[in-house]
């Protein structure tokens, strides 16, 4: 899923990452292997966040799904592998004061 600005804020105050600019080159590389998503790298690897759907609902959450892991100690090589639920869920709902 595409995120906007204030979603990738929201997922970022729930999610210690970092976002890959679209411009970053391995985007498009992801993109063809995983489709059009926000990406988020982290210590553990490469997420994407996935909506958690409710029947009659519009959704407001999403759980971060882990597409590839880092395959060597300096954090420069990734290895894809099946998407994996993380168990991470984030709320997307605007808090309002």
């Amino acid at each position: 899923m595409k995120l906007n600005q204030a979603q990738i804020s929201r997922t970022l105050s729930q999610f210690r990452a970092q976002v890959l600019a679209e411009d970053h080159p391995a985007v498009a590389q992801f993109c063809e292997l995983f489709g059009h998503h926000t990406y988020f790298l982290d210590t553990k690897g490469l997420h994407v966040l996935e909506l958690l759907e409710v029947p009659g609902m519009e959704a407001q959450d999403g759980e971060m799904i882990s597409i590839a892991d880092w395959s060597d100690a300096n954090f420069t090589t990734l290895t894809s592998h099946q998407p994996e639920p993380t168990g991470v869920v984030i709320s997307l709902k605007e808090v309002r004061h």
